[in-house]
């Protein structure tokens, strides 16, 4: 009985030696993660808990690793994501061989979690979202359990993004057309209560025009970029944004929108050297179409839906560390999903502008990012990656049916990539 009790002992001894050498915890991000939209959320909880996390860029799909405990390990099991505990040797080893000039692969050391602002808009009296659609975004971070504020109008011109690192733009239509929904949904309760909440507010701070609030919203927006911000934006709140960056000072609403006609002259007004990321596009003068521009590809577009995939570019993670943390994936090839702004035309595309995403075939682009002063853009076209056409008053997806989503996990890219790239704001 004694002897079995020391063989016991010495066994609990070894176990707790070698838990004591298992210093570090390994989330892989490659096919054998269960759930690839938790482990960015365990990350940010980490990062919140002022500890750091090494991003292994390209190593088992852009796993994590922190160091060792208790808690941690709790936290992985309690949220159902993959990890192992490995020891500083095999932690070590795994750096060595992310570090081989020949690999392409990276460690990157993230920090700080970024404080996440999202731009969309307030809830009615009764508590509900005024417009009747969700927001990828939103959804993604609540399944993650990553933390973030609602901001709008007011809080934007009143200088609240300096608060924030992060900023997402919501499916918002920046042109003052109400997301051209008016021949659809004009006489519908909820289409009357948006504008004339927007109205008001425009209002408030003293525009004629809800077209001319905007456009006040999209300067301080590109201030907030240029002082060192980070902005992310899907749908329509990319090509809308570009447009009334073009459009300053031209009127290209029609009556219904503001009251009274556009500018007949609008295309040949538009200055396209203020845009981030489109150029030379044309107007959508048809004001009852749901278009803005000939930016977006959705009605031109002939790909079945079968084969409607685009490709992930792969950079170098040790030279294009901001590309690769941002392409980061267990796939390079992720299914295409509608929105009321799909994708963007290639050729409409600045030069300087980074496709990181493409369907080369259909001559559009999926995913671009570009650099304005000290901060950063990303636009991803579509509305909903497990989604494929969400249409207005569709219930919200269920990410417990989508845990390894290779188009949340974009977003979720883009959430992390500022806690790894620190820049001076400027003030």
């Amino acid at each position: 009985m004694k002897y079995l009790l020391k063989i016991m002992l010495g066994m609990a001894l070894l176990l707790l030696v070698q838990q004591a050498r298992a210093s570090y915890i390994l989330i892989p991000m490659d096919e054998k993660q269960k759930n690839h939209l938790k482990a960015y959320g365990i990350a940010y909880w980490i990062l919140e808990k002022e500890q750091e996390v090494f991003w292994l860029l390209n190593y088992k799909g852009g796993s994590f690793a922190f160091k060792n405990n208790i808690q941690f390990q709790e936290e992985c099991v309690t949220r159902d994501v993959t990890f192992s505990i490995i020891p500083d040797a095999q932690y070590n080893k795994i750096l060595q061989e992310i570090n081989d000039p020949e690999k392409n692969m990276d460690a990157i050391k993230l920090e700080v979690a970024p404080k996440v602002a999202v731009y969309t808009p307030e809830v009615n009296a009764k508590g509900e979202e005024i417009q009747p659609w969700d927001d990828a975004v939103t959804l993604v971070l609540t399944y993650a359990e990553i933390p973030y504020e609602i901001i709008y109008d007011t809080d934007v011109l009143e200088g609240k993004l300096m608060d924030y690192d992060w900023l997402h733009l919501h499916h918002e239509d920046f042109t003052g057309q109400y997301g051209k929904f008016y021949r659809a949904y004009n006489s519908r309760p909820w289409y009357r209560e948006y504008v004339k909440r927007l109205e008001g507010l425009a209002t408030k701070h003293g525009f004629a025009k809800v077209s001319q609030l905007k456009l006040a919203v999209v300067k301080k927006i590109q201030e907030y970029v240029v002082g060192g911000g980070f902005m992310f934006a899907m749908c329509s709140a990319t090509d809308t944004y570009d447009i009334a960056l073009a459009a300053e000072g031209v009127d290209i609403c029609d009556h219904m929108y503001d009251g009274d006609a556009p500018d007949p002259a609008a295309q040949s007004k538009l200055d396209f050297s203020q845009t981030f990321a489109f150029n030379k596009f044309r107007l959508e003068k048809n004001s009852l179409e749901y278009e803005y521009s000939s930016i977006d590809v959705t009605r031109t577009r002939k790909v079945p839906d079968k084969l409607d995939y685009f490709t992930l570019f792969d950079f170098s993670a040790k030279w294009d560390p901001v590309p690769s943390m941002l392409t980061q994936c267990h796939t390079r090839t992720v299914k295409g999903f509608m929105g009321q702004t799909t994708a963007f035309r290639k050729d409409e595309i600045k030069s300087n502008v980074l496709i990181m995403g493409e369907n080369k075939g259909a001559g559009e682009a999926r995913y671009i990012h570009g650099e304005a002063g000290f901060g950063t853009w990303t636009f991803f076209g579509g509305h909903d990656p497990e989604d494929y056409r969400h249409f207005v008053h569709d219930p919200p997806t269920d990410l417990n049916l989508h845990p390894n989503s290779p188009g949340y996990r974009l977003i979720l890219n883009n959430i992390l990539f500022p806690a790894a790239k620190k820049k001076k704001r400027k003030t």
